[in-house]
This record gives C-alpha cells, structure tokens and sequence, in this order.
C-alpha cells in the first residue's frame, strides 16, 4: 500500500514537471495566450492532469515564471559562489541567464507581477538581491563601472534575448555575440559616460 502510494506521488511529480516544461516551450512561442491542450500534448498527458496541477491558466503562467526566476537567482549565486574572478562570473551569469530567454516571457512575467503573487514576490526578491550581490563582488574587485545596477543588467538581458517582431531570423546567432559586447561595456574604466541614472529593479517597476 506504502509503495503504491509512493509510486504515485512519483509519477504525479514526473507529470508535473513534464508540465513545467512544456508549459516553458509554448509560452515561449505562442505567448501568454498559449493553449493549454497544447501543453498538455506537448506534456503527454491528458487536460484534466494539466487542470489537477495547475487550477487556471494564470497559475500555470505564475509557476513558469517562479521557476524561471528561482533558476536565473541560482545560476547568480553558483556563479559568485564558483568563480575567483567576480567579472568573469558576472559574464557568465549574463550568458547563462540567457538561456531562460527571459526576453520573450517577460511581457507575461509583468502581467502577472501585478496580481501581487506573494510566491513571485520572494522569487524576484532572491533574483535581486543575487544578481545584486554578484555585481556588488564585481564593483568591487574594479572590474565594473560604476554607474549600472541590476536593472541595468536585467534589461539588457531581456531586450538583447528577445525575438525581433516581424522576422523569423535565428536570433540565437545573435544573442551570445551581443551579449558579449555587452558586458565588455560594463567593465571598468568606462569608455564613456552614460546618460541619465543607473536603474534598480524597483525603478523598472514604477515604486518609489
């Protein structure tokens, strides 16, 4: 009986991390708006296992987007943790962080921040306060300029990982080339000054 009840709470944690993943892929391609019968076929379960997982759609969206937060902080804090350089692990951290294409989720990241999810409130607080602490390490071993923040470094992310409207070019002939040019632009001492302020990630949210 133990056994039966184990293999099932085994196989309902395989289905909902088929789902998580799934989920991940349509959203990317068709959006917030994505189908759930397509995640569930790209899933290889049936809709009433998406359903027994997730209650709506907007659960499912905010699942994907703690997920994708909690991995970008971890990569953030492995790296500081890993790397003697901390300028060198902040470039990895910004190539890594690409590979969760945050670009192309963040407009359904945005809309459901603003439901006040107290679970994504903790994962953008972890995601801050990590990639902060990795750039804090860097400023301080003199390898970055002085005048970028987080949101500095998270816009630039997601702008420079986001599909280009009205082209199907491969953009991932891009992505780590730009970003590459990217961060040799951070490294101190700055070629030039740079307009304006450097941006928090409260800045980007509009909150005193």
């Amino acid at each position: 009986m133990a056994q039966a009840a184990e293999k099932q709470r085994a196989d309902a944690a395989r289905n909902r991390e088929r789902i998580m993943v799934a989920a991940r892929a349509v959203l990317l391609e068709y959006g917030p708006d994505a189908p759930l019968d397509e995640v569930a076929r790209r899933a290889g379960v049936g809709n009433a296992t998406v359903y027994r997982h997730f209650a709506d759609r907007h659960e499912l969206v905010s699942q994907v987007a703690y997920s994708v937060m909690s991995r970008i902080a971890h990569r953030a804090e492995r790296m500081l943790a890993e790397e003697s350089d901390p300028f060198e692990a902040l470039r990895t951290f910004v190539h890594e962080a690409a590979e969760e294409r945050v670009g192309a989720l963040s407009p359904m990241f945005s809309a459901t921040f603003a439901q006040g999810d107290p679970r994504l409130e903790e994962g953008r607080l972890r995601l801050h306060g990590a990639v902060a602490n990795l750039m804090d390490a860097a400023r301080r071993s003199g390898r970055l300029r002085d005048d970028v923040d987080v949101g500095d470094l998270m816009v630039a992310v997601s702008q420079l990982t986001r599909p280009l409207p009205g082209t199907h070019c491969d953009m991932d002939r891009f992505v780590h080339r730009h970003l590459q040019l990217f961060v040799d632009g951070l490294e101190a001492p700055a070629r030039s000054a740079l307009p304006g302020s450097s941006v928090t990630l409260e800045d980007l949210r509009g909150r005193d």
